[in-house]
């Protein structure tokens, strides 16, 4: 950064000023007016510099695009903005500013890849080529290189190279199902079925369990050499394997018929595919970010690629921008086989809106438009739970139930206890408690299972030997869930042995310092142990961290009065 955009100690004076509209970009990009408290370049910086930090891609770009306006030439802000713009889906622009990237960085990934994608959409083979040899083979992009060179040989001509290529995958654990997926794509699209098949069976053998596009990449070979029984026999594997899913739903509808257009209609389609499946893979909260940028450019390059703009939907939800990803969601069309899935992430994002009657009405709709299907009924009721409606949430559920029975699909331990959450919030605890036992049964050592069904007969003074060693089995199971530590020492307290709820329960707030209830249950703890001071200490964090408001006035008594001596503790 040139010296006149420098932070220096000013800076921390500044900041205060400009959190409240730097997470807002300018109403046009290049000739808004900088909003109140951003009045130079400089605080244009300081203000994209929060937006990026809040995960606000498009407003820190536009941010960093009015810095760089002013300072065109400063390293740090060429660098900064060229990863926004790529991070909020802007190609063009990103590709304006990915040589200068390259020049002060030649082996930045995200420069080469905007690139890359360029020259293919072109139809610069070799020069698509050359930007993919140049990827590299280590740090946080390692997985790309091997993708995007098989695409790019197989555009030349080259396949021993895409096979060799494809194969240096080898060197990462967990990567297989992946390289054998893309290897049957390869040799499908260059017309050898025989080594097509075999590298789809790999790939099946590999994942263990089918997932969604093998499912669909296989049924469409099978279909396209008029092997239209493997192709229903694939889809059913697919529904077996995943009874219940909105997909499998889909799947359970299609018919196999004999068609010739294939999944991957050409290199390009190929290497847009490859880096779909690897944002797919690379899909966790260590790594959203190279997720969602893979998945935009697999967008650029293949623009109609539906299970892209779900993929892209899922992140941007995952983010916290749920206005983007209904934005994203409305681009697929409803004869899409994808487009129940649309639906369904579009009634969550409507939620998160604040937009709940309308999330409930789409749902409703849905569950009445398909009456075998059971995906739209399920997150009703996740959706009523949430919203506390627990009476309502266990009638969707049993909906559900009953349809899933009806399509002589298996029954799922997670319907039974999340009905039973349902029952026991709603104070009909036999039916509770007969649906968690039936979600163990279906799936014994469930942790969340085993924790709230131990955790809930210990509350009621009930069974309480065995709920005892069924929360120390989910603990067991999973150490390092402060929730279900908490479960434990909580039920250490309910037999009054403060000494070991003491224990569990600072352990507890260690993985998950910040939750009202953690620390309201040790501040309880804490004062059977004549500990007051510091009881009365977590009292007052629990109210700092936003517990439930039926919640605040017993918190408020206990830090007025203490706990009664002859009382139990409140809380649960």
């Amino acid at each position: 950064m040139s010296k006149r955009f420098k932070v220096g100690a000013v800076a921390g004076l500044m900041v205060g000023a400009l959190v409240a509209a730097a997470s807002a970009a300018p109403a046009a990009k290049g000739g808004a007016a900088l909003p109140s408290g951003v009045t130079s370049p400089f605080g244009a910086y300081l203000a994209g510099r929060h937006a990026q930090e809040e995960g606000a891609f498009a407003a820190a770009a536009a941010w960093y695009e009015r810095a760089l306006s002013a300072d065109p030439q400063s390293p740090e802000l060429i660098s900064r903005t060229f990863l926004m713009e790529a991070n909020a889906g802007h190609f063009n622009r990103a590709l304006a500013l990915a040589k200068q990237q390259l020049k002060l960085d030649n082996s930045d990934a995200v420069a080469d890849l905007t690139l890359l994608i360029e020259a293919a959409k072109s139809g610069d083979k070799a020069q698509a080529l050359a930007r993919a040899e140049a990827l590299p083979d280590d740090g946080l992009h390692r997985y790309v290189g091997p993708l995007a060179r098989a695409w790019t040989r197989v555009a030349v001509g080259n396949l021993p190279g895409a096979e060799a290529a494809l194969h240096d995958l080898d060197k990462f654990d967990g990567f297989a199902p992946l390289e054998d997926f893309q290897l049957g794509l390869v040799y499908d699209f260059a017309g050898n079925p025989a080594k097509a098949e075999e590298y789809y069976q790999k790939a099946l053998a590999a994942g263990g369990q089918v997932n969604w596009r093998l499912a669909e990449a296989m049924a469409n070979f099978y279909e396209r050499h008029g092997r239209l029984d493997e192709a229903a026999a694939i889809l059913a594997r697919f529904v077996k394997d995943n009874a219940g899913s909105e997909l499998a739903e889909a799947a359970r509808g299609y018919k196999p018929r004999a068609t010739t257009t294939p999944l991957i209609s050409s290199a390009n389609d190929g290497l847009a595919e490859a880096l779909f499946d690897l944002a797919s893979v690379v899909n966790r909260p260590e790594t959203t970010d190279l997720a969602l940028i893979y998945d935009r450019l697999a967008l650029e390059l293949r623009p109609n690629l539906t299970v892209g703009q779900l993929l892209l939907a899922d992140i941007l939800s995952d983010q916290g921008k749920p206005e983007e990803s209904l934005a994203v969601l409305t681009k697929i069309p409803p004869n899409s086989p994808y487009a129940w899935s649309a639906q369904l992430r579009a009634a969550a994002n409507l939620d998160a809106l604040g937009r709940t009657d309308e999330a409930i009405a789409q749902l409703e709709a849905m569950t009445a438009k398909e009456p075998g299907w059971s995906s739209a009924e399920i997150q009703l009721g996740d959706l009523l739970r949430s919203k506390k409606r627990y009476a309502e949430a266990a009638d969707a559920y049993t909906d559900a139930i009953k349809r899933l029975k009806a399509e002589g699909m298996p029954p799922r331990w997670s319907l039974y206890y999340s009905r039973g959450i349902a029952y026991e919030r709603s104070n009909q605890w036999s039916l509770a408690e007969a649906d968690l036992e039936h979600a163990l049964e279906l799936k014994p050592d469930q942790p969340l299972v085993l924790n709230y069904l131990g955790y809930s007969w210990i509350d009621r003074g009930e069974k309480l030997h065995r709920g005892l060693k069924m929360i120390e089995k989910a603990v067991e199971l999973r150490p390092d869930d402060g929730y279900i530590v908490d479960s434990l020492g909580w039920a250490h307290y309910r037999l009054g042995d403060y000494a070991s709820a003491v224990e569990y329960l600072e352990k507890a707030l260690e993985l998950v310092p910040e939750d009202p209830t953690i620390n309201d249950h040790l501040g309880d703890a804490y004062w059977k142990m004549g500990r007051t001071t510091e009881a009365r200490y977590q009292w007052r964090r629990a109210l700092q961290f936003k517990p439930d408001k039926e919640d605040i006035k017993p918190i408020e008594a206990k830090l007025d009065r203490g706990l009664p001596v002859t009382t139990k503790a409140g809380g649960g």
